[in-house]
């Protein structure tokens, strides 16, 4: 019923309801398919084994059978594999070692946001990313991310900012939003972060008390990525702690400001990559003033760049006063 809905039935495509290796080697030598799926890896069993499914043994053996029969038919084979919390692949490493390519398909459950990574490729980089929308249709390429993760932007609001990052080689503007409340002394104070590491969040707090002198000790703290996007980079830093001093002075940040960097511990901004790929993106949207460290090279039409060396002159430049 869902492939009907989707329009994915086909007259040559076939389901194999089978768990036993040697029914699909069959099954293959039967049909002579164009490519084949294996859903999932851990559940295909081998009766030359004697291992249960799943196993280490039975992953490993399973997978390595199946690569012997794809390179002697010459046919594409796919390997669907559990993840671990971590997201890692679930099983035996050699799992990666076989194949040629490793595919990770990301998300959050709660959005409809899915992004396609190659962890591993032989035959290419692996630095490029996939971006679709989960719909009632089914997936659907986003051909312009950034607009999709800033349609709902409401601008004038403490506490938020567009930073421009870099997912693969693709150029993204993703709203960071920080949320402080302040609590009684001696009551613990919550940090919160979600797209953000926890770590970095509480070294920028620090970094923020000690090199300029705003403490957020008796205030919650909640950091959050607009879409579900998940930034790793440092390139975040400066963005945040200028949403965190946003937001605890109830001092909105200008609406076409995009704020770039990487914040040291001892208050200094440094340099991240691909700034001028980041700033062309940000001056196709519309943002007319970018913060960025003093030593970036690149100057960008239809943008105004303002150079910063540290954290004190960031918040100087976006007009944020001391708390």
């Amino acid at each position: 019923m869902r492939a009907d809905r989707l329009g994915a039935l086909r007259d040559g495509l076939w389901l194999l309801p089978e768990m036993s290796l040697t029914h699909i080697v069959k099954a293959i030598d039967d049909i002579s398919p164009g490519l084949v799926v294996i859903d999932s890896i851990q559940t295909v069993v081998d009766p030359d084994l004697a291992s249960a499914p799943g196993s280490v043994v039975q992953v490993r053996g399973c997978a390595h059978r199946l690569v012997q029969e794809a390179k002697r038919r010459n046919i594409p084979v796919v390997l669907v594999g559990h993840v671990t919390k971590e997201g890692g692949l679930a099983g035996p490493r050699v799992l990666e070692h076989v194949v040629d390519t490793v595919l990770s398909f990301e998300g959050e459950r709660h959005h409809s946001l899915r992004m396609l990574r190659a962890v591993k490729h032989r035959f290419g980089p692996t630095n490029e990313l996939g971006l679709f929308e989960m719909t009632e249709q089914g997936l659907i390429g986003v051909p312009d991310a950034s607009q999709l993760f800033l349609a709902d932007r409401r601008t004038g609001a403490p506490g938020s900012v567009v930073v421009p990052t870099i997912e693969g080689q693709r150029p993204l503007l993703v709203e960071l939003q920080a949320l402080t409340n302040q609590i009684s002394s001696g009551v613990p104070a919550r940090r919160s972060a979600q797209g953000v590491d926890h770590g970095r969040l509480s070294m920028l707090l620090a970094v923020l008390e000690r090199r300029a002198r705003i403490s957020l000790t008796n205030h919650e703290v909640y950091a959050s990525v607009v879409g579900g996007v998940k930034l790793t980079e440092p390139g975040a830093d400066l963005g945040l702690c200028l949403a965190l001093v946003s937001a605890a002075t109830d001092t909105p940040l200008a609406p076409d400001l995009v704020v770039v960097g990487e914040v040291g511990l001892a208050g200094e901004v440094r340099q991240v990559g691909h700034i001028g790929r980041r700033l062309a993106e940000a001056a196709r949207l519309g943002f007319a003033k970018a913060i960025v460290p003093a030593s970036a090279p690149e100057k960008v039409p239809g943008i105004s760049v303002h150079r910063v060396g540290s954290l004190n002159e960031a918040l100087t430049v976006a007009q944020l006063p001391a708390k």
